[in-house]
């Protein structure tokens, strides 16, 4: 099997995601039961990967998404311009009463000892009506992407869905990209399309085509179907043993795989968090250093620390390096309102090397 790398050769985009655009409503720490107001986030756990790549790191990026002619279909598409991500719309025109729609997630920020909580309304989502031969990816690929990349969400969103993501994937392969899902397991999606053993299906059938996987212990078990190791149940979330001990369970599976990574989070209240992360890279393990978040806001995190790490792999930093961009992106990322980054690189690479929340001057 060829050694992991990435292109070098002149491209017109260094990444390009896959998903389902939202916008989210947040009334900060109040709950919507009791709501006046809130903000409004534009989000997707592909977009915002590639949004974060953009914007943060100065990649080009892309993404391949549906988007709905009407007045929220316009509020997302400023955002989209305003990160810098190059969008490939699939249009829909909205009827005026039922959709499609650009789907609404509802989270609160929790407080303390009282936990965030999410909700949605993905009826009659655009995203979901997205099938194969809607994006022209020959055109799309043949301008040069150096990696793609699709999740887990939107993989649950619809059959035609994961269709579409594996026919991506194969393009993608053929014209010499890098392929990542990141599994982000949500068993009420799956509930709704055939249940765990169906998701478990169409995800190996993914994953088939993937050459970098992201996801935590749990998602390997529940999405992949693999069993973990026996663990005490006292064991630290922090601790990377059973996460590594799974890696050579997956890859028996699946031998195509050359990377997978994820975050480590002790929860201790909504607002502090233990963090760490590790990367798994042809054989070699490293674990990040450990730190403690005081935490604003917890969502994208995760897509923050798959940006950080994509980014140092595509800028042909070393895996230890680029595994400590991640976790410094993911990091600083739950520091700010939304799930989309406001960070800036230096901040990011003076995290990574060992900096500290002192006053800059």
């Amino acid at each position: 099997m060829p050694a992991f790398s990435v292109r070098k050769d002149a491209c017109e985009l260094d990444f390009l995601s896959l998903g389902a655009l939202v916008h989210r409503l947040d009334p900060g720490i109040i709950p919507f039961r009791k709501a006046r107001s809130f903000e409004i986030h534009v989000s997707g756990g592909e977009y915002n990967v590639a949004a974060n790549l953009a914007d943060c790191f100065g990649l080009r990026t892309g993404i391949a998404t549906a988007m709905v002619n009407y007045g929220i279909g316009e509020l997302v598409q400023a955002r989209v311009r305003e990160t810098g991500v190059k969008p490939f719309y699939k249009w829909f025109e909205h009827d005026g009463v039922r959709g499609p729609n650009i789907a609404t997630v509802y989270s609160d920020r929790g407080q303390g000892v009282r936990a965030p909580v999410v909700f949605y309304n993905r009826a009659n989502e655009a995203g979901a009506l997205l099938k194969p031969g809607d994006f022209n990816w020959p055109d799309i690929f043949g301008a040069g992407v150096r990696w793609f990349h699709s999740g887990g969400i939107f993989a649950a969103l619809s059959p035609t869905t994961s269709a579409l993501i594996i026919e991506g994937m194969q393009e993608a392969k053929s014209k010499g990209a890098v392929n990542s899902f990141d599994l982000n397991y949500r068993a009420k999606l799956w509930a709704s399309i055939g249940g765990a053993a169906k998701g478990q299906e169409i995800i190996r059938k993914i994953v088939a085509n993937v050459d970098a996987l992201i996801g935590n212990e749990e998602d390997l078990q529940m999405g992949l179907g693999i069993a973990g190791p026996q663990v005490e149940a006292s064991r630290s979330k922090l601790d990377p043993d059973a996460f590594f001990k799974m890696i050579d369970r997956v890859l028996k599976e699946f031998p195509n795989i050359k990377i997978v990574a994820t975050t480590l989070r002790e929860v201790h209240s909504t607002n502090r968090h233990d963090w760490a992360a590790v990367l798994w890279l042809e054989g070699q393990r490293f674990v990040s250093p450990t730190c403690h978040l005081d935490v604003h806001d917890r969502i994208g995190g995760g897509d923050g620390f798959a940006a950080g790490v994509i980014y140092g792999l595509i800028s042909g930093r070393s895996p230890e390096e680029s595994l400590r961009l991640g976790w410094a992106h993911g990091a600083l990322l739950t520091t700010f309102p939304g799930d989309v980054t406001m960070a800036r690189l230096a901040e990011v690479e003076a995290l990574a090397k060992g900096g500290s929340a002192r006053v800059q001057r």
